[in-house]
């Protein structure tokens, strides 16, 4: 029996598993896709958010706020990218200035720092690109970026490394108390614990509504987005918003950590809880919706684009803590923007109340550090001259676009919960995220993967299930 079971391996998931392994205590993830950051984590705005948007008292304005402080320090800790960039909510001569004046009121409330309202001049300066509809625009200096696969992949791996197990491929199909705790069943997979932790994204209502009788109801919220080429990655340097509605916080454009420019998201209601295809009309209306805040934006220059879907609960706010009818049942749920930038704080906090309730001591040999993968680009000249000779493997490059070599790829792979897909190798190297979009690149990722994955060429997938990329050979179909 374990003494928790994470339902859920994106970042909020990943990162509750990492703060439980600062405890003594048997601790596994259980997640139905076949790599961590699988679902939301994987597509969205890479924000770090201040925290001036969310209502002063939610938990949402708490663990926001809580989360961008700890940031920065978790980035050096983990080793994965964070760029503090600062973020611009611009307001044009249509719109009413005083919603700039009320969002920095509710930020100051919310223990966000720095905030103050730009004037045109001056904002120019900042952002020459801005649209000249543009008027003033609210600062917020403590807005960020990050690389969410990296980040969220930094927490499995330091979990795993702390002895956290991780289940990947399974999926929870019933959740049963017992006088114990639970039994989860999950395929011809059983699972007892004494406490479990819903961490489920898009499916956490599902999952709480199997031992609750306090019902939650969880919307996709689709968001589509799009990539713009590297080429065009400095056409702005802040995070650029517009003022927010009900539906969130608008179309933005910003910068990423990794140099490209991102465009997005859209927000639209769907039933479909797998339903991340992007379609026409959203894709348009990017461009007209960003337009708003920014001219010209170099759209010719998109090398993909994708959704994602939010978990939006009917209350607005996040679900955390135990639910008051299940015992030892502990919910994550409705995790929606600003989620990505909460995780860090609400790890910490279900950790504790889960090891408080369990009575779970600090364990003594945790180890909070951990190492990325090794990027070559990032030495000197005779630093890389070095490692080549050290390892020919960093002079082979396989990914041209993002000069992603063979070195880093192996490390993806045969590292702590190495990558077994071509979509794993990509957000662990970014091998298949350039113009090409892994047009050159997949045969010989494909190659490396059956060699150090211990996978047959026919079992290697893009992103797992059923999808195998390679069925025959030639001549033999």
């Amino acid at each position: 029996m374990y003494d928790v079971v994470i339902i859920g391996a994106g970042v909020v998931g990943s990162a509750i598993a990492r703060e439980l392994a600062r405890y003594n205590g048997s601790v596994c993830v259980i997640d139905k896709e076949e790599d961590v950051c699988s679902g939301t984590s994987k597509a969205n705005s890479a924000i770090v958010h201040a925290g001036f948007d969310a209502y002063p008292g939610s938990l949402k304005a708490k663990f926001n706020v809580e989360g961008s402080k700890m940031m920065e320090d978790l980035s050096r800790e983990l080793d994965f990218p964070y760029q503090r960039n600062g973020s611009l909510i611009v307001c044009t001569k249509d719109q009413d200035r005083s919603v700039l004046e009320q969002l920095m009121a509710q930020g100051v409330e919310n223990g966000v720092e720095g905030l103050r309202i730009v004037e045109e001049e001056e904002l120019r300066s900042m952002e020459p690109n801005l649209a000249e509809d543009v008027t003033c625009a609210l600062f917020a200096p403590t807005g960020a970026i990050v690389c969410p696969f990296h980040m969220t992949i930094a927490f499995a791996e330091n979990a795993a490394d702390n002895g956290v197990e991780f289940f990947l491929n399974t999926k929870v199909d019933c959740i049963e108390k017992t006088k114990d705790g639970y039994r989860i069943l999950a395929g011809d997979q059983v699972y007892e614990s004494r406490a479990v932790v819903n961490a489920a994204g898009v499916y956490a209502d599902v999952i709480n509504n199997m031992v609750s009788e306090k019902k939650l109801h969880i919307t996709p919220r689709r968001g589509q987005y799009e990539l713009l080429d590297k080429a065009v990655g400095d056409y702005v340097t802040h995070t650029i918003f517009q003022l927010p509605t009900k539906m969130g916080k608008g179309v933005l454009v910003t910068p990423t950590v990794h140099g490209n420019l991102l465009v997005g998201p859209t927000a639209e209601d769907i039933e479909n809880k797998e339903g991340t295809n992007t379609t026409g009309e959203g894709l348009e209306l990017l461009g007209k919706m960003a337009s708003l805040s920014v001219k010209d934006v170099p759209l010719r220059q998109v090398i993909t684009s994708f959704a994602g879907l939010r978990a939006h609960e009917d209350g607005n706010d996040f679900v955390i803590g135990e639910a008051e009818d299940a015992k030892n049942f502990f919910n994550a749920a409705g995790i929606e923007s600003p989620g990505l930038s909460s995780a860090p704080a609400i790890g910490v906090f279900l950790a504790k109340e889960i090891a408080d309730k369990l009575s779970l001591g600090e364990k003594k040999e945790f180890n909070g550090t951990r190492k990325g993968i090794l990027n070559p680009n990032a030495l000197n000249m005779e630093e890389r001259n070095q490692l080549i000779q050290k390892n020919p493997s960093y002079g082979q490059i396989v990914c041209r676009c993002e000069t992603v070599t063979e070195g880093e790829i192996i490390d993806a792979i045969t590292r702590t919960l190495g990558a077994r897909s071509l979509d794993g190798v990509k957000r662990r190297t970014r091998a298949g995220m350039g113009r090409c979009q892994a047009g050159f690149c997949s045969p010989r990722v494909m190659e490396l993967l059956e060699k150090h994955a211990d996978l047959s060429v026919y079992e290697v997938t893009k992103c797992g299930g059923e999808g195998v990329i390679v069925y025959g050979r030639n001549k033999e179909i």
